[in-house]
């Protein structure tokens, strides 16, 4: 109830604004289509100079084309035309970065240069206008009027902190202190999908401005479950944001708040027969999605961010204070046949409050200074009950009971009679609280053409959890001797304790630069990334299973600490590289090669045979090499090519899982190899009502990818068409586009649980129409 009265307090304040604002935005159009102009036209690539009366640049204090850093930037106009709405939609547009579309916008794995990981903690971190993402599960948010993506790949652990070992995307949101004006935009699509939003931009002085923003979105879905012919990842989604900017003399303020309201079925998990083909029971399904239990995730978020910024004489001082509120609920029919197995329920409740503090040196001398102070803290409640039915119970419990037990007869569930046989609840229940600090600081000195940069960060982290495992029901002992009644025996398990780990880390880094001209440098650069360990909560149900067997008989080691936790995962980063560009930037480009050596690899595993859940495991060691390339060419004025390739070798250089030797094998889930292409030309019309006509054909594509340790199934390389035509006036934009032209067949998801294979296909053919208003 506190936090929907603070959300609606928060509305209304706002709505004020917004009210104020409309009645002057119109009045203003001619000099808001000056701004747009003007924006189109700024170096996408600057941080300091793009936005005088933004905060940018928080953590560098250069243009990233003449820093030790490799990085795609993503400017306003090539987002509109793409329609890029948030992070998915950047896949393989930066060299090596891939983030498949499959399950629900809770998976949110990203994989960068040959490592990631689909569950837990993430390898690259997310800011908004500053403000960290701080749940991976928030990664995939339809985010209105996205001004500027940046893509930082290698290790940002020491200015970033955890997780962020090989990356960090940083979006920013168009500002009202620099554009003014209202904003429609309109987007419809193949399978009756639609997106459709409104934003409202206003300066009611030099100082102080003020924006609103809403977008809402619908699709039927694209994927059939044949057990019901129902389509089964339709979605509903809503995203509010406001914006407060106010600058006077040396002080800056920012402050946003963002609502996000998603409701979404899933998951398109597609068949793919018995790992062992003796077994097959199912091969009327393969190549079908068909399961019985509904599925769906459901969420709410909301972020509250203020950015504060003082400028003296000599440093500059900045505050980051976030909260964040995440209530989520996945629910999974989990072993995704039509057959009654069990059911996964996952409701999380988090509440997650940042400090971050900036200070900078700010000066014209060849040394330049930075440091900081972070703390975050962040609690969480989680319940994950899991439902085994009476298929589930049979073959995943009492089958292996009544064949390992050693019992002279038969346990059957439920009671003598029969009643309570049908199902069996495994109840979970989590209460995590993480608190974590750091200190960093990081000096770069330049001489002539060189410059050299070093940093150090201490991080600090400390994780509980309490967990309680419980379960009551009944199950039957049948002699084999008749003359002897059954048995019948209470089961009732009630485990509560806590798990706590403690964590502490010094992230290095050192970068030399040699500037070859105003334009042109080269860089080499060492880093040491971090992502943090934990506690996987999903393998609780494969603890009480483990306690039921021992319970009726079956001897069951159990190590709930060794079952549940996983250990920090480390890298030591080595890359050389170089920024490139011609004198009138007509032409730029953007090189390096890179070699990492990964320790503690956090791999999500699937447990062998008849069990559950997903583990979370360390490898020994595994390295990463490659390379990548990027550019955008003027071929003529008009005629613009672009492009980005990255080539990865990802391998194990230890690993046994217990039973196997993985070493010298691919890195499952990434891409060898990541490619996009595009190459548009603009007509200039310059009537009254059209200035342009911009056609375009991009390609993406991405592959092999290996899909399992054992590297014994793979997705091939694989290729995507696409194409649009866009047509633009002073006011408005239309858009006729198409994706995956060709219809190309690939998979973005494979799987294996309890001796079955999993697929999920990537979306064929769609196309859509798209407007867009400026006021």
């Amino acid at each position: 109830m506190y936090l929907c009265a603070r959300m609606l307090k928060g509305l209304l304040r706002y709505t004020f604004f917004a009210t104020m604002m409309v009645a002057t935005l119109f009045a203003r159009a001619h000099e808001s289509k000056d701004a747009i102009q003007r924006v189109m036209l700024l170096d996408s690539d600057t941080l300091t100079t793009i936005d005088p009366v933004a905060i940018t640049a928080v953590k560098h204090d250069q243009k990233l084309s003449q820093s030790a850093i490799t990085s795609t930037v993503i400017n306003r106009e090539d987002i509109e035309e793409r329609g890029i709405n948030g992070i998915k939609d950047i896949v393989t547009y930066a060299p090596n970065f891939f983030m498949p579309d499959y399950g629900s916008r809770m998976t949110s794995s990203i994989y960068v240069r040959g490592l990631g990981t689909r569950i837990e903690q993430p390898v690259v971190g997310m800011t908004v206008d500053n403000v960290p993402v701080s749940d991976k599960n928030l990664y995939d948010t339809t985010l209105p009027d996205i001004e500027r993506i940046e893509v930082l790949r290698g290790a940002q652990s020491t200015l970033y902190g955890r997780n962020t070992m090989l990356g960090v995307v940083n979006i920013y949101t168009l500002s009202p202190l620099r554009y003014q004006g209202v904003r429609v935009r309109a987007d419809y699509s193949s399978k009756n999908s639609f997106n459709i939003g409104a934003s409202a931009y206003n300066k009611f002085s030099n100082n102080i401005g003020v924006s609103i923003a809403a977008a809402a979105s619908h699709s039927d879905g694209f994927f059939r479950n044949s057990y019901d012919n129902s389509l089964i990842d339709k979605e509903n989604n809503f995203n509010f944001r406001t914006k407060f900017q106010y600058r006077k003399d040396f002080l800056s303020i920012d402050n946003t708040l963002a609502l996000t309201i998603l409701k979404q079925g899933g998951y398109p998990y597609a068949y793919n027969g018995a790992v062992n083909p003796q077994t097959e029971s199912n091969e009327s399904l393969k190549g079908t999605i068909c399961y019985n239990d509904p599925s769906s995730y459901n969420r709410i978020g909301v972020t509250e961010g203020l950015t504060a910024r003082h400028d003296w004489e000599k440093i500059t001082l900045t505050s980051i204070t976030a909260y964040q509120y995440l209530d989520d609920k996945m629910v999974m029919d989990q072993d995704f046949l039509p057959q009654s197995y069990f059911t996964l329920t996952q409701a999380k409740q988090q509440h997650d409050i940042s400090e971050d503090i900036v200070i900078r040196s700010r000066s014209t001398s060849k040394y330049q200074w930075l440091a900081g102070a972070f703390a975050f803290y962040k609690h969480q409640t989680m319940q994950a009950p899991v439902e085994f039915l009476k298929d589930g119970i049979e073959n995943l419990i009492l089958k292996n009971i009544n064949q390992y037990s050693g019992y002279p007869g038969e346990y059957r569930w439920g009671k003598a009679d029969g009643s309570l046989a049908e199902n069996l609840l495994l109840s979970s229940d989590f209460t995590t609280a993480t608190a974590g600090w750091a200190l960093y600081h990081e000096s770069s000195f330049k001489s002539g053409r060189w410059s050299v940069t070093a940093g150090l960060r201490l991080d600090a982290e400390y994780i509980s959890m309490r967990y309680h495992n419980y379960t009551a029901s009944y199950y039957t002992a049948f002699p084999n001797n008749t003359n002897k009644a059954p048995e019948e025996v209470e089961l009732y398990i009630n485990d509560k304790n806590r798990l706590k780990k403690s964590l502490i880390e010094l992230l290095p880094k050192l970068s030399v630069t040699y500037s070859i001209n105003s334009n042109n440098n080269l860089y080499l650069s060492i880093a040491k990334g971090y992502k943090s360990g934990g506690f996987n909560t999903q393998m609780f149900s494969e603890v009480l299973q483990r306690r039921i067997k021992d319970y009726m008989g079956m001897y069951q080691d159990l190590d709930v600490d060794d079952i549940i936790s996983y250990d920090p995962e480390k890298s030591w980063n080595f890359e050389i590289g170089g920024h490139f560009s011609t004198s009138n930037r007509r032409f730029t480009a953007d090189a390096a090669l890179f070699w990492i050596e990964c320790f503690d690899q956090q791999l999500t595993v699937f447990p062998k045979g008849q069990t559950t859940g997903r583990m979370m495991t360390n490898a020994g060691r595994s390295r990463s090499f490659g390379a990548e390339v990027s550019f955008n060419a003027f071929l003529t004025k008009n005629l613009l090519l672009s492009g980005a390739y990255g080539y990865t070798n990802a391998r194990f250089r230890e690993f046994i899982d217990g039973e196997n030797n993985y070493a010298g094998n691919a890195v499952p889930y990434s891409p060898e190899n990541t490619l996009s292409a595009r190459l548009s030309y603009t007509f200039d019309i310059n009537s009254s009502w059209l200035s342009h006509i911009t056609l375009c054909a991009d390609t993406t594509a991405a592959g092999r990818i290996f899909w399992n340790e054992s590297n014994s199934v793979s997705q091939p390389f694989y290729q995507i068409v696409n194409g649009s035509i866009r047509f633009e006036g002073e006011v408005f934009s239309v858009d006729f586009w198409a994706k995956n032209i060709t219809n190309t067949k690939y998979d973005v998801f494979y799987f294996e649980s309890m001796g079955n294979r999993f697929l999920q296909p990537g979306r064929g053919a769609t196309a859509g129409v798209r407007l867009n208003l400026n006021f």
